[in-house]
């Protein structure tokens, strides 16, 4: 392969089974997770074809959309729930696909547990009915969301048609402050870009900052590329890939696994690949962000006020204003101490053991403030079982946190994690919109998830700077 090539040219290539009289690439998919919510109806039109899955071991299963969070006694009180449960356990059974259950230990997110497990690898070409799997990007692997009708083709042929985006190179280079996160480096490009800047695009994150990040940081911000527009996002594999996947149940063993971790590694774009666009940014401009308005890309340093409408092109005006009007916000004025009635940490973006480590170590020794509902949610079993061990359920609990089991939660309320009315809520997950999480009126802002912990001891949104111990103490 031309050492010219991108990562993402790279991997596109390798995958690329034909070109159709429509211009675009039929890509042969290496892995294809499914959950509860987008795949009934694509089985059902398998079954309506008679046709079988092509390759089942390429194929995996997990429930977290609908799972509850509290009560996991089934069937579930939620019926629709019960029965989107029951039939994915009956279309995995029938057409051979392994299913993590509830009553597994590997069940969770489907974006964490294709990670924890190994699934995920450099080089793959990875879809799943679910607009975030561009966090599998994280690994070197081009990772795209797609729709019902896609998650059927590709249940049959193991491919799936596509437009082949152009790649623009992100670079962000320096020291990052104390107090400023993953998310908000992501925050942080989204509102420079814009929520439609990435249209045709590939993001591809690279430089220090990029490079320092643990593989839990980078799942972070490839998870947002969606917010951003872009088709998708990834950074390339280093050793720090290679020594998170070493080990992983599902990645190769012993000696095969030093082949393929060479091979991962010349996966790489090379010091001369091209790109069709390269933006950079200086780390030590971003600061603890949050969003003040009803999309991701409304946002601003802590330190900042809510920008005023003559600020913004005519064109966006109007959507502004919607923004300050559903959020109950005035051009001009300050995040800080904006009450908060919800606080919740979980996600696909943000409810890793290194996300509930970092707001444990700000919760302990301290309450949730009075009238404030708190929630934790793991991610997986895995990440759960593990918080269990470091003790950080507790740290929580002592604090008045409600400590939950794995699922998506309150990221999207199609479980019984809503909000009610007007309610206001700090999250760690990934949208802001309307409606987001369960109250056609509730309120959203996004923020890192010790910035989320600040929230809930406060009662109101606060800078964890503030919160935080001084160097040497």
């Amino acid at each position: 392969m031309s050492e010219k090539k991108n990562l993402f040219n790279k991997v596109w290539d390798l995958h690329n089974v034909g070109t159709l009289p429509t211009g675009q690439t039929q890509l042969f998919i290496g892995l294809h997770l499914i959950h509860e919510v987008t795949s009934p109806q694509a089985f059902a039109m398998l079954r309506e074809r008679g046709l079988s899955v092509m390759y089942p071991d390429r194929t995996v299963a997990t429930v977290d959309h609908i799972v509850p969070t509290d009560d996991q006694a089934r069937p579930f009180k939620d019926l629709l729930a019960e029965q989107m449960m029951s039939q994915i356990e009956k279309n995995c059974r029938e057409f051979g696909v392994t299913l993590f259950d509830i009553s597994d230990s590997r069940q969770g997110i489907v974006h964490i547990v294709g990670p924890e497990q190994g699934l995920t690898q450099p080089g793959l070409t990875i879809v799943c009915g679910d607009s975030h799997t561009s966090t599998h990007g994280a690994f070197g692997a081009i990772a795209f969301g797609i729709g019902t009708s896609q998650v059927a083709g590709v249940l049959a042929t193991q491919t799936l048609a596509l437009g082949k985006p152009k790649v623009r190179r992100i670079e962000v280079n320096g020291e990052l402050n104390p107090g400023v996160y993953a998310k908000d480096v992501t925050l942080y490009i989204i509102q420079k870009l814009g929520v439609k800047g990435g249209i045709g695009y590939a993001y591809e994150y690279a430089g220090d900052v990029f490079d320092r990040m643990t593989m839990e940081e980078r799942m972070t911000v490839c998870n947002m590329s969606i917010e951003g527009g872009a088709r998708c996002g990834y950074i390339n594999p280093d050793q720090t890939t290679v020594d998170y996947l070493r080990g992983r149940p599902q990645a190769p063993q012993g000696t095969d696994f030093e082949k393929a971790a060479e091979w991962w590694l010349s996966l790489a774009s090379g010091p001369d690949a091209e790109y069709d666009d390269v933006v950079t940014f200086d780390a030590s401009d971003i600061e603890p962000t949050v969003t003040w308005g009803i999309t991701p890309g409304q946002s601003i340093g802590i330190s900042e006020n809510v920008p005023t409408l003559d600020s913004f092109e005519e064109d966006d005006r109007a959507g502004v204003q919607e923004a300050y009007d559903y959020m109950g916000l005035e051009a001009g004025q300050s995040l800080k101490g904006v009450k908060v009635d919800v606080t919740f940490i979980g996600s696909c973006t943000n409810g890793r053991i290194s996300d509930l480590r970092e707001a444990a170590q700000l919760v302990k020794g301290h309450k949730v403030a009075p009238g404030v509902k708190a929630l934790v949610v793991p991610g997986s079993q895995l990440v759960l079982k593990q918080a269990v061990e470091e003790g950080l359920d507790k740290i929580f609990e002592e604090a008045g946190f409600e400590w939950r089991a794995a699922g998506c939660s309150m990221c999207l309320a199609m479980n019984p994690d809503k909000l009610k009315g007007r309610e206001v809520c700090a999250s760690s997950s990934n949208r802001n919109f309307k409606g987001r999480q369960g109250s056609p009126t509730g309120r959203t802002l996004l923020m890192s998830p010790a910035m989320v912990a600040a929230a809930a001891i406060n009662g109101h949104v606060a800078d964890v700077r503030e919160m935080m111990e001084p160097v040497g103490v």
